[in-house]
């Protein structure tokens, strides 16, 4: 009985000795989120616009 504790306990110690291994750890890479590029699309006659429609207006509201 002896014989089969001390062989039950030196399996154990001999499974956990080996489940490591020798082998360097991988590290994985972390994943990154993709850049997110926003483009500001203006014309250089934006800031024209609306005040030529306002001259507009009160043009046609004068000729009234």
């Amino acid at each position: 009985m002896k014989k089969i504790a001390l062989a039950a306990a030196l399996s154990v110690a001999a499974s956990s000795a080996f489940a490591g291994g020798m082998a360097e750890p991988v590290m994985e890479q972390p994943v990154m989120a993709p850049a997110v590029v926003e483009e500001n699309t203006s014309s250089s006659s934006a800031g024209v616009v609306v005040p030529l429609l306002l001259l507009l207006v009160v043009a046609a509201a004068a000729a009234s």
